[in-house]
């Protein structure tokens, strides 16, 4: 009985002691678990910062790498060749066809001691007259300086702000079917006064100056101002009509509808003494400039420069921001 009594306690005994030991293994592993998967993640963690920092410096480097690229397929050529400048598109401050652009390319183009002359291939309906006159008057005072010859040949258009640059041309050449002229000036919006009136919508603003809202396109327009936008419009149509007499001379037979506005195919173009013969880009290389070789020298905007511009814009709106919450704060 007595060897009977003393078993039952040890083995009650035993299984009351195994029951913490495997809650302490059970807690262990659980512990050990956590900690490798704890140290997993910042093995990860740190893989990818790592991996971010190498993209960020890949990007940068090859922004600096393309921001050599000027854009210019061969540039300082000594042997014989007809350097080309293309200007494409809307002529603005922002857009490929910019006074800044075109006119890095032509002062390449001058300086090449290769380049029999300079050849303005254009495909644009116009643009900025500000842009163009600042082309206009920089070719032809590089024309005078290097005393180099210079081509324009028209593609598709030339309209408006590119005829503009054009004129500073020695000779135009054109296709027969192209387009060309549409010498004048225009200023458009919209007018909504009626429509609010309709709706009952009240507008309200405020302005210092009695004219300072005159182009609010939910303000009525008056007489004084109409007639002032109309003096403006008239006199940047004067200063066109001006280059245009300046850079065709004789040759323009002019019209009543040479300066009204309207456009003409190469052929009347012609006719009317806006251009001077029918001719392409190779035509005019090959048979009057004598240079068969052609070489690109356009400008353009690369991608590390937008990204640059880009990436320049947002940093400058991101501390405006910053400082305008700052501001707020004191």
């Amino acid at each position: 009985m007595n060897d009977t009594d003393n078993d039952g306690p040890k083995l009650a005994g035993a299984a009351t002691d195994a029951a913490p030991k495997e809650s302490r293994s059970w807690e262990r592993a659980t512990l050990e678990k956590l900690a490798f998967a704890a140290l997993h993640e910042q093995r990860l963690a740190r893989r990818w910062r790592t991996f971010v920092r190498l993209t960020w410096l890949l990007f940068f480097a090859a922004l600096v790498w393309l921001a050599f690229d000027q854009g210019i397929s061969n540039p300082n050529v000594s042997t014989p060749h007809t350097a080309v400048i293309e200007i494409k598109g809307e002529i603005a401050s922002d857009a490929e066809a910019s006074a800044e652009l075109i006119l890095a390319a032509a002062r390449a183009a001058f300086e090449d001691v290769g380049a029999q002359a300079v050849l303005l291939l254009i495909n644009s309906p116009g643009g900025s007259p500000v842009q163009a006159g600042i082309i206009n008057d920089e070719i032809k005072r590089l024309k005078a300086l290097y005393n180099k010859p210079v081509y324009a040949v028209v593609e598709e258009s030339a309209a408006s702000a590119a005829y503009y640059i054009a004129v500073s041309a020695d000779k135009i050449f054109v296709d027969k079917a192209s387009i060309v002229g549409s010498i004048g000036v225009l200023m458009d919006g919209f007018g909504f006064t009626g429509l609010m009136d309709k709706l009952g919508v009240e507008r309200r603003l405020m302005t210092a100056g009695e004219n300072k809202g005159f182009l609010d396109p939910f303000s009525p327009q008056t007489e004084t101002q109409r007639a002032f936008a109309q003096a403006m419009l008239n006199q940047i149509h004067q200063q066109f009509i001006t280059v245009v007499k300046d850079g065709r001379g004789e040759r323009l037979k002019e019209t009543p509808a040479t300066f009204s506005g309207l456009f003409w195919s190469g052929q009347q173009a012609v006719e009317m003494g806006l251009a001077d013969q029918l001719g392409s880009l190779d035509y005019v290389a090959r048979e009057v400039i004598k240079a068969e070789d052609i070489i690109d020298y356009t400008r353009r905007d690369n991608v590390a420069e937008r990204l640059a511009k880009r990436f320049g814009v947002a940093v400058g709106a991101g501390a405006m921001s910053a400082f305008r919450s700052a501001a707020s704060l004191r």
